[in-house]
């Protein structure tokens, strides 16, 4: 049977309860305490007397004490503080949520954030373009700190094992620029000028863009992944404390591989489209491999080749940067791998169509 709940008042402000204080044991006692107390801030709860203690007379002797009810004020047993402790910080007023903006007011907010996040991105592209700079010229004073077996490596990795895939891409891209080329201008009766079609296309425009976009599915994301891992186990953060520079160590052997490979894979995507373009010409309109090669010769000429090849270092140095600076800012946690992954990806490929635009424009601007 429960004892009701009471409490007495010492001549020096100290409060001693005594009976149970449970919630069918509180018979109006916690009513009758927070006005004995109300105004007083100081007052001592001694609550070694008490039977049971629950939430409820937990919750009356917390709110008696004007919903604060520090330690020091306290006297009781270890489960009895641990209980009044738990209480209080249940009981703590906590500030109200303002609801979700909704509607202009929504989309305002999100118009500000991305202006804020887009900001905030292309000043910290610049802080690391700034890095690899200082880490090239660096190089470029003192060659013996090229880590030379890394760069090698890597070389292979983005050149060697991705000219299968190039190749059979570049091909069959010439293929079908032949075919439909083929198709169009037989109703005019002009089908000998595919070959310039597929000369200036392939040798100006698809030999490069095939080359760059299947690197940015392959090495773009490599890289973002490689780094990703790395900065996940804290490899950076342990040869930051090594005294090792990451720019010099993982991005520099990255950036020079591709620097190296993408003018290579774009001389042989060329070969691979003109190869497409041939097999089609030859099969489709009867022009044979001389007829075909002395016409690009005559009509083409080296300006378009030369001009595809000077956007390859430009591609090469977007690609390998966009890929590790997408790698060192990946989080502790496997789903920010996954962001940065997606988007090294699509932030190159986004960045290669751009600058191919933006050399159209150049070389239209120069009649080139």
């Amino acid at each position: 049977m429960e004892n009701t709940a009471d409490y007495s008042v010492s001549p020096n402000g100290a409060v001693l309860l005594t009976g149970d204080w449970t919630n069918g044991a509180l018979k109006g006692a916690g009513d009758a305490l927070a006005r004995e107390v109300a105004g007083r801030h100081d007052t001592v709860f001694d609550l070694t007397a008490v039977g049971r203690l629950d939430t409820a007379g937990a919750f009356a002797i917390v709110r008696a004490a004007g919903g604060e009810l520090p330690t020091e004020r306290v006297k009781g047993r270890t489960e009895t503080l641990r209980l009044l402790a738990l209480v209080t910080e249940a009981a703590r007023p906590r500030p109200a949520r303002r609801p979700a903006p909704r509607g202009f007011y929504q989309m305002s907010i999100r118009i500000g954030r991305g202006v804020i996040d887009l900001v905030r991105e292309l000043f910290e592209t610049l802080v690391f373009a700034g890095h690899l700079l200082a880490v090239l010229g660096l190089v470029i004073i003192n060659p013996k700190r090229v880590r030379w077996p890394a760069l090698v490596s890597l070389a292979e990795r983005a050149g060697l094992d991705a000219i299968p895939i190039v190749v059979t891409t570049s091909f069959f891209i010439g293929a079908v620029v032949a075919l439909l080329g083929a198709n169009m201008l037989r109703q005019f009766g002009a089908e000998v000028f595919v070959v310039e079609l597929i000369g200036i296309a392939v040798l100006r425009e698809f030999n490069i863009i095939i080359t760059a976009i299947l690197l940015a599915g392959r090495s773009a994301s490599s890289f973002a992944a490689e780094l990703g891992s790395m900065k996940m186990n804290q490899e950076v953060d342990a040869m930051k404390v090594l005294g090792v520079d990451p720019f010099e160590a993982l991005v520099f052997p990255r950036f020079a591989a591709l620097l190296i490979t993408i003018p290579l894979l774009t001389f042989v995507a060329t070969l691979a489209g003109l190869l497409g373009g041939l097999a089609v010409t030859w099969s489709e309109l009867g022009l044979g491999p001389s007829f075909f090669l002395q016409r690009i010769l005559d009509n083409v000429g080296a300006t378009h080749f030369w001009i595809g090849m000077s956007k390859a270092p430009v591609m090469a140095a977007v690609i390998a940067g966009i890929g590790c600076r997408q790698g060192l800012e990946v989080g502790g946690d496997v789903e920010s791998l996954g962001r940065r992954v997606t988007a090294a990806v699509v932030h190159a490929i986004f960045a290669i169509i751009v600058i191919d635009a933006g050399f159209a424009l150049l070389y239209m601007e120069l009649d080139l």
